[in-house]
């Protein structure tokens, strides 16, 4: 079977590794730096950390298995196809492992994707959410574009890459529901799980009605 992307991903690899200088892979280096997996220990080592200490278990639930889940199965992945790097050695390079799919690119939008869709329901402001969202992607592109350019992965590593971590993320997503669907509100609290406010009781002569009722 051809692979119809074959042509463009050899192209692509070629040209930056014919342009790569040391001023332009400090800034890949840095550019890929929030989808390296010491990058996203970290972040998810303080997220960790505020979700027990909000009690908010089924959002802790589903960062891990969503993020270091989904990218383990992304080395499994690697096992599996056993696709070699573009460059394996070089002035600027000096690759080892699997090239598919690409782990700092599906590191980087399992986080980052995880983390907007807990964040963007308790936004109000329409102008703050699509500002959430456009920046979660602006960092994955970043990073995908990076690893392309250094030579560490082909275009088919890093587009496998952004798909594989959107289609674990809406997995994940769909089968949280249950979980976040029996988790009752907090009162005054605006859970990431349910995206719900409880409405707070006014003062009246009459029994104010549950809005859950």
């Amino acid at each position: 079977m051809v692979n119809p992307l074959a042509g463009p991903d050899h192209q692509f690899a070629a040209w930056f590794h014919a342009h790569l200088t040391q001023t332009f892979v400090t800034v890949l280096r840095a550019l890929c730096e929030p989808g390296s997996s010491e990058w996203i220990g970290v972040v998810l080592f303080f997220a960790v950390l505020f979700f027990v200490w909000k009690r908010w278990w089924p959002s802790l639930a589903t960062l891990i298995v969503a993020v270091p889940g989904g990218m383990l199965l992304n080395e499994l992945v690697k096992m599996l196809v056993h696709r070699p790097r573009p460059f394996v050695a070089g002035q600027f390079v000096d690759w080892s492992g699997y090239s598919f799919a690409s782990g700092h690119t599906i590191g980087a939008t399992l986080l980052y994707g995880q983390l907007a869709l807990f964040i963007v329901p308790s936004i109000k402001a329409r102008h703050w959410r699509t500002l959430t969202v456009a920046g979660a992607i602006l960092i994955v592109l970043l990073v995908g574009f990076s690893r392309i350019a250094l030579g560490a992965h082909y275009l088919t590593d890093v587009l496998a890459g952004i798909v594989f971590g959107i289609l674990w993320l809406a997995l994940c997503l769909i089968a949280g529901k249950p979980m976040r669907r029996n988790r009752l509100p907090i009162p005054g609290n605006l859970l990431p799980d349910s995206g719900a406010v409880l409405v707070p009781i006014q003062q009246t002569g009459e029994r104010a009605q549950s809005p859950l009722s």
